[in-house]
């Protein structure tokens, strides 16, 4: 696990052992940034279900103006801690926040919060054939708060598992999907019902 590019480019991360967390393989990440390309710079980043914060600390190496991580697990914080330190990158740039995502969600609502980026990788679903999805990923999409978060034109990158069929709510427009093994990258935009 590595920061693929900016001012950390080739460091490496930490990562928790065992299974709590699934970090976002490297390549995953790269086709991920490359499909951004320059839209990272100077922009207000939301980081959904951190994990390792590798999305989080890869926006702000390749110069996102501010990020904000939201991890549940305060073992799993404490290691983003560590990275940032290791990375060398501005701390006062980066927050994070230990707790539920969902719960942040409508607290950074209530508060008037805007991002330009929302990315999330969540824990992976079941395979959902015959049945609506249960997934982290369809409750961002069915979340409420969530597009309330982005300015216009805002971007928000989903990952799910190709095996979880996603049902997306009319307010928002998939602008570009990536597939690379058993994951799937959305790139969407939001318009209010």
């Amino acid at each position: 696990m590595r920061i693929i590019g900016g001012k950390a480019a080739r460091q490496t991360l930490k990562v928790p052992k065992g299974y709590d967390v699934r970090p976002t393989p490297d390549l995953v990440k790269q086709a991920i940034f490359n499909s951004l390309g320059g839209r990272v710079l100077d922009t207000e980043v939301l980081e959904l279900f951190a994990g390792t914060g590798a999305l989080g600390l890869e926006c702000l190496s390749r110069g996102a103006q501010r990020v904000l991580s939201i991890e549940k697990s305060g073992k799993v914080a404490r290691l983003i801690r560590a990275n940032l330190e290791a990375l060398g990158l501005d701390p006062t740039r980066f927050e994070l926040r230990e707790q539920n995502a969902f719960a942040a969600l409508s607290q950074l609502r209530s508060t008037g919060r805007k991002f330009d980026l929302i990315i999330a990788d969540p824990p992976y679903g079941e395979k959902n054939i015959g049945r609506r999805s249960m997934s982290f990923a369809q409750r961002l999409l069915d979340n409420e708060d969530l597009p309330q978060l982005l300015v216009p034109n805002g971007l928000f990158v989903l990952g799910h598992t190709k095996r979880d069929t996603l049902e997306f709510p009319s307010h928002w427009h998939e602008t570009k999907m990536l597939k690379h093994g058993d994951t799937v990258i959305r790139f969407l935009t939001s318009t209010p019902d």
